[in-house]
């Protein structure tokens, strides 16, 4: 699929380029002069609080090695902190 088009035709058939768009997914690269100057395409949507589940049993997991090494090099960041003298960055 050609996915560009001129800024003219864009114009001339703004409907349909938009229900292309909203409706079929497709997305197009307008042109002036040859030129790419701007997209046409939809607005991404988000994800519902509901598809949490779904979406948190889909990312890999650490295996128990992994998540005792994880939990190793956070207490050795976390003592290495409170360690520091640290400043307010917010104090003037």
């Amino acid at each position: 699929m050609n996915n560009t088009l001129s800024v003219t035709e864009a114009v001339r058939h703004f409907t349909d380029y938009l229900n292309r768009v909203a409706y079929r997914g497709e997305y197009f690269v307008l042109l002036r002069g040859k030129k790419p100057v701007a997209e046409l395409r939809s607005v991404p949507r988000g994800k519902y609080l509901g598809e949490l589940p779904a979406l948190l049993k889909s990312l890999p997991q650490l295996s128990q090695e992994e998540a005792d090494n994880f939990a190793k090099d956070l207490s050795e960041a976390r003592s290495q902190i409170s360690k520091e003298n640290l400043r307010d960055p917010w104090e003037s």
